[in-house]
């Protein structure tokens, strides 16, 4: 495994990360969840990203009880806060008392005393930027939180934050966005004001749900019990990948992948790791033999002409519009 900082800051991470939105508490038993979590430790993935929303809390929960044994210090434990986590009207966003009573909440499901990095894991347009802030000031201050990170924000929200953050002497030192060879939105706005600031990137869905790594055919229904037929496993969300003409480029990647000596899967995860403003890629998994496919992609350096030829490949369906950044139905 290989390390990277998280922007400017002096946080290592793993250059590979391990999340678990759609599988821990929902898509797959515990019993493979633990072996999912042992195999990245074997592996040497030491970040673990989740959030309180990820399977009705019960992923943090799964998590906490997988790690539990492990060297609290060995460890990057990420987690997130705005989506509901019940039924009431302060059990959602980004206000004070949600994030005061949301941090205690994945605490305890997390079995630990603070996180490492605590997310809004989107902007919240109802509550004040400065409250938002002020409450994560009292986190980090408190120790309960000892960096502070976004996810899908825009580049103006974030430039907003870190000037806030600045004077209440707190690091922001991440963003959390999608990010693949088909989905390029960060790059032409977010990266750039990243860069400025010095966060660094953790980005979701490097594989596009699992499109780029070749499974799903042109012309053909998606293999039984893959993502794309399961509603609760982000069905609508690989959608927009599903149609024919992305499929017949992504077929089109697979000798640049044997020419490479990589798998499907290991290219799209080295592919992000080439934008040097990314300090990890997250993972999921449903079965350990991904993990340990996955994190192969760790230190690979992609060749100048081989970046060349897979922009020429999949350029046509790739999405840049900035204005994709934001969008508050998708849940990372």
């Amino acid at each position: 495994m290989e390390f990277r900082h998280l922007g400017r800051s002096g946080l290592m991470v793993s250059e590979i990360s391990y999340g678990n939105w759609i599988t821990h508490g929902s898509q797959v038993e515990e019993e493979a969840a633990f072996a999912c979590v042992r195999a990245a430790l074997d592996a040497g993935i030491t970040t673990f990203d989740t959030a309180d929303v990820y399977a009705g809390t019960r992923a943090e929960d799964v998590l906490g009880r997988a790690l539990q044994g492990e060297r609290r210090e060995g460890i990057e434990l990420f987690t997130k806060v705005y989506w509901p986590t019940g039924p009431g009207r302060n059990d959602r966003g980004l206000s004070r008392k949600h994030i005061m009573e949301s941090i205690n909440g994945s605490l305890r499901r997390l079995r630990t005393d603070h996180v490492d990095l605590y997310q809004a894991h989107r902007y919240d347009h109802s509550t004040p930027l400065e409250e938002t802030m002020e409450a994560f000031a009292d986190i980090v201050h408190s120790g309960k939180a000892h960096y502070i990170g976004v996810s899908e924000w825009t580049a103006g929200q974030i430039r907003e934050a870190h000037a806030l953050a600045r004077e209440l002497r707190i690091p922001l030192i991440s963003n959390q966005p999608q990010y693949s060879m088909l989905w390029r939105v960060i790059e032409a706005e977010v990266v750039p004001t990243s860069e400025e600031l010095g966060l660094g990137q953790i980005v979701w869905s490097p594989m596009a749900q699992g499109v780029l790594s070749g499974k799903y055919l042109p012309g053909q229904p998606p293999p039984a019990g893959s993502r794309a037929t399961d509603e609760k496993s982000g069905a609508g969300f690989i959608a927009r990948f599903m149609n024919d003409e992305v499929l017949t480029r992504v077929q089109r990647l697979k000798p640049l992948a044997e020419q490479a000596g990589l798998t499907m899967p290991q290219l799209a995860v080295a592919w992000v790791l080439q934008n040097p403003n990314v300090s990890s890629a997250i993972i999921g998994a449903s079965r350990p033999e991904q993990v340990h496919d996955n994190v192969k992609a760790a230190g690979v350096r992609l060749e100048a002409d081989l970046l060349k030829a897979i922009d020429e490949i999949v350029e046509p369906v790739t999405e840049r519009d900035p204005a994709r950044t934001e969008s508050p139905a998708q849940r990372p």
